[in-house]
């Protein structure tokens, strides 16, 4: 059985972040995902998707995120069960948990930490005829490699923050990117709506609004799409790549019969305090999780560790009182005693 302080069910970015948090306590921690690598949707659906609302970069890449957090974590030697997913839990007469994979693995923690994103996931289709023979021949939905697509004619359907993220993105790659949207407005950031309407305006993509691809045609790969407009009526758009990106159906797989109060495929929890869940023990973090204002973001994920692992240590440590230190002030001391602290931190008492 692998023993550890707290165990981290997902290892996206969230999951990661949480180790981080919790190695500045001295807690050790063990991640479970179901991927083969770490990282998440990040990783396998789109490592080379620009994100734009991590503080201090302006822009970075979602793998490039995932590799900045594997080097922050690294001091704190984190272990993983990758390739294997969480089926079971069971609280121990130890007052440990113990969760097993579903290729039997068994893992023991005091405090468990559920960050396990939308859960296993499968992008949304549209109901498109035969839609299915273009997989991987041109119908793409999502983008892990943009080289792809490099002087290619793209067709992106959508309006939500991934399709009109990568229409922005493409822009720069593909010889021709078209966007097809069925209303006039759009549910993505305003910042990505007014970067779209300047594309389009200065020329260096389509916008087509009011309308949406109802048929692919293509000997054996994707050519040409119709794209049925509300006034024009059906065009011929001709094109390789067709990628519809109408998000994704999340499933929680077998958390969803782990007991915990669940609503909406989402995990409650308190948020007025800790992240906990109806079970004491077992916390829920980032998307996974749902509470009053919920935003669905990395960095709120973030937060939302940062506070439960607070509450595990007292879980792990019972009785035991930590006070919290800056990393300003202590830099950062990994489990093999190195310490990294910045050389231009300074402390006056005044």
């Amino acid at each position: 059985m692998i023993k550890t302080d707290i165990l981290i069910i997902g290892a996206g970015p969230v999951g990661l972040f949480t180790v981080f948090e919790a190695g500045l306590l001295k807690l050790r921690c063990h991640l479970i995902d179901a991927l083969p690598y770490a990282g998440g949707q990040c990783a396998e659906i789109y490592p080379k998707k620009p994100i734009y609302d991590i503080p201090a970069y302006p822009e970075i890449l979602a793998g490039d995120l995932i590799q900045n957090l594997e080097q922050q974590i690294a001091p704190f030697e984190p272990t993983y069960t990758l390739g294997e997913r969480a089926e079971t839990i069971e609280k121990l007469a130890d007052g440990n948990f113990k969760v097993t994979t579903n290729k039997g693995t068994e893992h023991s923690a005091a405090a468990v930490i559920i960050a396990g994103g939308l859960g296993s996931f499968e992008p949304r289709k549209p109901p498109i005829e035969g839609i299915s023979d273009y997989e991987d021949r041109g119908v793409n939905y999502m983008i892990k490699d943009p080289e792809i697509f490099r002087n290619k004619r793209v067709v992106i359907s959508g309006g939500g923050d991934s399709a009109l993220d990568w229409t922005i993105f493409l822009a720069k790659v593909a010889s021709e990117v078209i966007l097809v949207h069925r209303k006039n407005e759009f549910r993505g950031a305003l910042d990505s709506v007014e970067k779209v309407s300047e594309l389009a305006k200065k020329g260096k993509i389509k916008l087509i609004t009011e309308a949406e691809v109802t048929e692919i045609h293509g000997n054996g790969k994707v050519e040409s799409v119709i794209v049925n407009h509300s006034k024009e009526g059906n065009i011929e758009v001709p094109c390789d790549h067709f990628i519809p990106l109408f998000g994704l159906l999340p499933k929680l797989g077998p958390i969803a019969n782990w007991g915990l109060e669940i609503e909406k495929n989402a995990i409650k929890v308190n948020n007025a305090l800790d992240y906990s869940t109806n079970i004491p023990g077992i916390f829920a973090v980032g998307d996974v999780n749902t509470y009053p204002g919920k935003l669905k973001l990395i960095l709120c994920g973030f937060h939302e560790a940062t506070i439960a692992v607070q509450f595990a240590y007292n879980i792990v440590n019972p009785g035991k009182k930590y006070l919290m230190k800056y990393t300003t002030v202590n830099g950062i001391t990994g489990f093999n005693g190195e310490t990294k602290k910045s050389e231009k931190a300074v402390v006056k008492s005044i």
